[in-house]
């Protein structure tokens, strides 16, 4: 695996352009990775540094290739999709952001994780019933203390 340096903001545009020049024709470029949280890079699995900097050549908003090679063993917790409710703890104070209950305040009382759905048991209500909703419509506005 190899690294190259993008401008920040734009390494979907160069993963793109990589891909794009390498497609046509077979010359060593099996995958390209750009994760969202390590800003200014795009990670390159390729035959060589050679045949890297020859696709990369001409790309706008490349910084160049880094030096050395990374190891898949630190990139690997990239790929494995980190659970949307993973931030969420029963007993927070969350507010509906999607749904019928838009906009509504309300607690966390359960946390079904393989679902990846929250049971919520809304403040304004006049009977305190429970809703499941998927973990994806809330946002986090107090935590547990």
């Amino acid at each position: 695996m190899l690294a190259v340096k993008t401008s920040i903001g734009h390494e979907k545009t160069v993963a793109d352009s990589i891909a794009s020049r390498a497609k046509p024709k077979p010359i060593g470029v099996f995958a390209i990775l750009s994760p969202a949280t390590i800003r200014g890079y795009v990670f390159v699995e390729a035959m060589n540094t050679d045949t890297l900097r020859d696709v990369v050549k001409g790309v706008r908003r490349t910084r160049g290739i880094v030096k050395g090679e990374t190891s898949f063993a630190e990139i690997e917790h990239f790929l494995t999709p980190k659970p949307i409710v993973s931030g969420i703890v029963e007993g927070d104070i969350v507010e509906l952001i999607a749904g019928p209950f838009k906009g509504e305040k309300a607690r966390v009382q359960q946390i079904d994780e393989s679902k990846e759905e929250i049971t919520v048991e809304l403040f304004e209500a006049m009977v305190p019933i429970p809703v499941t909703i998927r973990g994806d419509h809330v946002r986090v506005l107090e935590k547990e203390r």
